[in-house]
């Protein structure tokens, strides 16, 4: 898909946490608007949903909200009204937003005048009466929902009420960089001759981690112990600080447990997108030995995707679709042999390793964040030129 390169018009505003919050919805969508930045058709600006008085923000933000005063998010709206703002972009997840399962976002789009473009982070299949509201007023106020996965079109329709011509897939984005050598990057970083799985992102009791590290000690015993490293990468977010220091814990005194603190390593920080691009390179296996059946997108997930990994999932939603055909391989919900099972199938059998990586990585090269902006710019150019008349792109 090529669009033409014509002079910067139109105005569009991304609501979003933004960095210097650590958060994937924010990395998200500055990756998303730096890339779009730089096909220099479009404007993009920011309003930051703050939940925290220690961010300073760059100058791409235009304004912010506190995420738990409603007041915020009716003023908000008045301002983009009375503003050059010809779109705002809503990147949605319950959480970032305050009120009942973040219900004060609408207070924003039923006071906005301006059209709406919603991105669903979160599709649950059995939300509750509050969550399907809000879902369905946003697929109701918005010119299109951009869901990341084929397979929640039918969830936004039966589920939602949502038009289904309103519904866009497009894939999660990811970074490119240029690949570097997985046994240099271990070598470098100390693991040579090490079998490395990881897990990322943030940590908290969705993850089933506690499931990994059980796997592990499953795994090891078919192999010479230091063969086995499982490195548990990230933090614990600001909106779960208590519940995910309580799980981490719970996951330190479960390796201690099974005295597999060779085998298993926490590095407790928030990962840069460097950092995390690094440790994929270096790992032999990605797992995501997620809890809940109806995760609908999984920004580690897209990342394992496009850097090409193998890959050892639950049968989630996203992983469901990014991972069918043989591009992963798939353990059961809350079973360690399961996920043990397919690890040691793949460190036996290193050409299906290989094929499996081939595989995978024809999907990821679809994802890199330059195709993905273009998909992007594409749907908001449309909806700017059908409202203001100008003649499409």
């Amino acid at each position: 898909m090529e669009l033409k390169q014509v002079k910067v018009y139109g105005n569009i505003a991304f609501l979003s946490t933004y960095p210097p919050s650590e958060c994937g919805i924010a990395t998200f969508t500055e990756n998303l608007i730096t890339t779009i930045d730089h096909i220099e058709i479009i404007n993009t600006h920011v309003i930051a949903i703050r939940n925290s008085d220690n961010c300073i923000y760059s100058d791409k933000v235009m304004g912010e909200i506190n995420r738990n005063e409603k007041s915020d998010y009716i003023e908000m709206a008045k301002t983009l009204n009375a503003s050059n703002v010809d779109l705002l972009v809503i990147e949605h997840e319950y959480g970032i937003y305050g009120g009942n399962h973040g219900d004060y976002i609408l207070d924003l789009v039923n006071n906005l005048e301006i059209p709406i473009v919603t991105t669903i982070h979160t599709i649950l299949s059995e939300p509750n009466a509050k969550q399907r509201q809000i879902i369905h007023e946003l697929g109701k106020k918005s010119e299109k929902i951009i869901t990341m996965a084929r397979n929640t079109k039918l969830m936004l329709r039966s589920i939602y009420g949502i038009e289904t011509e309103k519904i866009e897939v497009i894939h999660h984005g990811v970074p490119k960089k240029p690949l570097q050598n997985r046994q240099i990057l271990k070598k470098k970083l100390g693991y040579e001759n090490q079998h490395i799985i990881i897990s990322f992102g943030f940590i908290g009791p969705k993850k089933g981690l506690e499931y990994g590290i059980e796997a592990i000690d499953k795994v090891i015993h078919s192999y010479t112990d230091s063969d086995i490293l499982y490195l548990i990468l990230g933090q614990t977010p600001d909106e779960l600080k208590e519940e995910g220091i309580a799980y981490r814990k719970k996951l330190e005194d479960l390796v201690d447990t099974l005295d597999l603190s060779r085998n298993v390593k926490f590095i407790n920080k928030y990962l840069s997108k460097d950092e995390i691009i690094q440790y994929l390179q270096l790992a032999d296996i990605c797992l995501t030995p997620y809890v809940e059946k109806d995760q609908a997108v999984s920004g580690t997930l897209a990342y394992a995707v496009g850097y090409g990994k193998a890959i050892v999932s639950t049968p989630y939603l996203y992983a469901q679709e990014m991972l069918a055909d043989g591009h992963g391989l798939f353990a059961e919900f809350n079973d360690p042999d399961s996920l043990a099972g397919c690890i040691k199938d793949i460190i036996d059998h290193p050409i299906k390793k290989l094929k499996m990586e081939r595989n995978i990585s024809k999907i990821g090269r679809t994802m890199y964040w330059d195709k993905i902006a273009l998909r992007y710019t594409k749907v908001l150019l449309s909806i700017i030129t059908s409202v203001t008349g100008i003649g499409a792109v």
